[in-house]
């Protein structure tokens, strides 16, 4: 992530999202020296599948190779002059949470021979650590005083997604593809749907503002 930043425009869209995933991954290794989760080699095996997607979609996007649809909106927008900071925030956390979460979720339990209900418990204490960092978010990324106007277009856009929704919607989803996982074709189906439908909610936080 470091590299990632130091090759970028700091207004680059991937950049801007990556600025704020850093300081999430570093405050996760923080918790888990202080040992903050119950399980700590679980969740240090669920944040690193989680980052490698990431890191996985930012390297395809580098060769053209093909990019999950979830991300493909903040890659195509990424320098757009009429797209603000925030929205490449939210847009990267809505791809990364929304579609990437679940499947590392999984793929966490398969590699540790778990279940849901292993990892529940520090889930809501990771949930803990992303409220804060909706937080940090809105105070370094709002542009001032003109978000107070409900006639703003960000503000819309702003109140119209959640962080908490995002994660709770990301657990069911988990749940979901959890149930499939001995249906092969029926998983990879399920998978698709969920990439496509959080790339069509990342396209409309990526919707161009007039400044």
């Amino acid at each position: 992530m470091r590299e990632i930043g130091a090759q970028l425009p700091p207004r680059d869209g991937v950049a801007v999202f990556n600025r704020v995933y850093l300081s999430v991954t570093q405050e996760l290794e923080r918790r888990l020296r202080l040992g903050h989760f119950e399980d700590r080699a679980a969740t240090a095996e669920l944040g690193t599948r989680f980052a490698g997607r990431f890191l996985a979609a930012v390297d395809a996007e580098a060769t053209g190779c093909r990019t999950p649809a979830c991300w493909r909106p903040l890659f195509r927008f990424r320098r757009h002059p009429a797209v603000r900071p925030l929205q490449f925030a939210l847009a990267g956390i809505n791809a990364h949470i929304g579609h990437d979460l679940p499947l590392a979720l999984v793929d966490t339990c398969r590699a540790l021979d778990a279940g849901p209900d292993d990892l529940e418990t520090d889930f809501e204490r990771i949930g803990e650590l992303l409220a804060g960092l909706e937080e940090h978010i809105r105070e370094d990324l709002m542009p001032g005083p003109d978000l107070l106007d409900v006639a703003d277009p960000l503000t819309h856009l702003v109140g119209s997604w959640s962080l908490e929704r995002a994660r709770g919607g990301a657990w069911a989803a988990f749940r979901a593809l959890w149930g499939l996982r001995g249906l092969g074709d029926v998983l990879e189906e399920a998978a698709g749907g969920l990439d496509a439908t959080v790339g069509m909610t990342g396209r409309c936080l990526l919707t161009p503002l007039c400044r």
